[in-house]
């Protein structure tokens, strides 16, 4: 498996007065990206992708990457509540959302944005293996290993990251933050159950 990029220094400028340190940059995002196309083709040779992205947290992630893998691509969604308005992921993941694609005999890429107890991608495999699909592969753009409460392992990985509740380029609080150019640590005082309208 492709060795990830370890998150270990986080930088002292936030971009944003929600965040207390940025883990990981605009850049360096772009520029993992470009090399998990290239993981990418290894992986698949020429052979069709069906992606399947886990919304909404891996929408951002999804787009920029698959601008980056030349092979035929189909795509899909499937939406997944864990977290609600939680910085812990709460119990057995829902699906909220089914899939429109025939998976049988294709080679399927599933990607979300985190990594985390394990529970959600280890459900969501099973899900697609009753599919009967030619292969299941996993992508996510974080992997936090401290927070694993299932075996599991993403074959693909963008950043190791520490066990710190983080936010942007797809991942929220609430529904907020997804749009930050950047991965960063939400400020302490703000992972409560928030008050907005």
């Amino acid at each position: 498996m492709p060795t990830a990029k370890l998150v270990a220094n986080a930088s002292p400028s936030p971009i944003h007065p929600d965040l207390d340190s940025i883990l990981v940059s605009e850049g360096e995002i772009k520029k993992r990206i470009r090399k998990l196309g290239v993981e990418i083709a290894e992986l698949y040779g020429n052979e069709e992708i069906t992606i399947v992205a886990v919304v909404n947290g891996a929408i951002l992630f999804t787009a920029d990457l698959i601008r980056q893998i030349e092979n035929p691509i189909r795509l899909d969604c499937i939406r997944i509540s864990s977290y609600r308005n939680e910085t812990r992921s709460l119990g057995k993941p829902q699906v909220l959302g089914h899939l429109s694609l025939d998976l049988a005999n294709r080679h399927v890429l599933l990607i979300d944005d985190i990594l985390d107890t394990g529970k959600t991608l280890s459900m969501l495999v099973a899900v697609i293996q009753k599919m009967h699909p030619a292969s299941v592969r996993t992508c996510v753009l974080l992997d936090k290993r401290g927070r694993r409460e299932v075996e599991f392992e993403a074959d693909l990985v963008g950043f190791q990251i520490p066990d710190k509740f983080v936010v942007g380029y797809g991942l929220d609080f609430a529904e907020r933050y997804r749009n930050l150019p950047c991965i960063g640590v939400l400020k302490s005082h703000l992972q409560n159950p928030p008050e907005w309208a």
